[in-house]
């Protein structure tokens, strides 16, 4: 009986130090979570629908594309950018701060003027192409699409306050960076 409640106690306490950042070190994620800016916030809201537009041109890829670097090109910008949308959703939440709604369908008008973002023409125009139209088409869009995120992230790494926020952005410039030079790559081997 005295070792149950002694578990129970040990387990409460476990859960109560992890939601707590780790109970008393003064850089806890609760403390971090109060820290951040309104840049923080207007990366976190723009790069939401940026990636959401990422991971759809993406999934287009599986059905459509000609070549096999292609496809593994986007099934690795799917996996690498969802998980960064549930985060960043995550901050919004805990800041209290509206979430951008996902866009129906092919519908891109609310986020068009935002940098890299494809309007809905040019999001009809991929879905609508296939084989190496669409894998050409694909990676010019994807570049543009790309250097729009380094732009949005690098104004985060340099403006930015939450530190998870800005040890994103420098994630996101460096990978999507290295992404551009593959695609330009691919793209001259067409």
């Amino acid at each position: 009986m005295r070792t149950t409640r002694l578990t129970a106690v040990t387990v409460t306490a476990l859960f109560t130090l992890a939601a707590c950042g780790g109970g008393g070190d003064s850089g806890s994620e609760s403390d971090t979570a109060a820290t951040h800016n309104a840049q923080d916030v207007s990366f976190a809201q723009g790069m939401i629908p940026h990636h959401r537009q990422a991971v759809e041109m993406a999934e287009l890829a599986a059905g459509r594309a000609a070549s096999s670097e292609v496809k593994d090109l986007a099934a690795r910008i799917e996996k690498a950018q969802g998980p960064k949308i549930t985060t960043m959703t995550g901050w919004l939440k805990t800041w209290d701060e509206k979430v951008p709604e996902a866009m129906s369908g092919m519908d891109h008008s609310a986020h068009s003027g935002m940098a890299g973002m494809m309007d809905d023409a040019d999001m009809g125009k991929l879905e609508k192409a296939s084989g190496k139209d669409f894998d050409s088409m694909f990676l010019t869009m994807m570049v543009e699409h790309h250097e729009g995120a380094v732009e949005m992230a690098s104004t985060e790494k340099a403006k930015g306050e939450y530190k998870d926020a800005t040890a994103m952005a420098g994630d996101i410039v460096t990978a999507q960076n290295a992404e551009i030079s593959e695609m330009k790559e691919l793209l001259g081997e067409q």
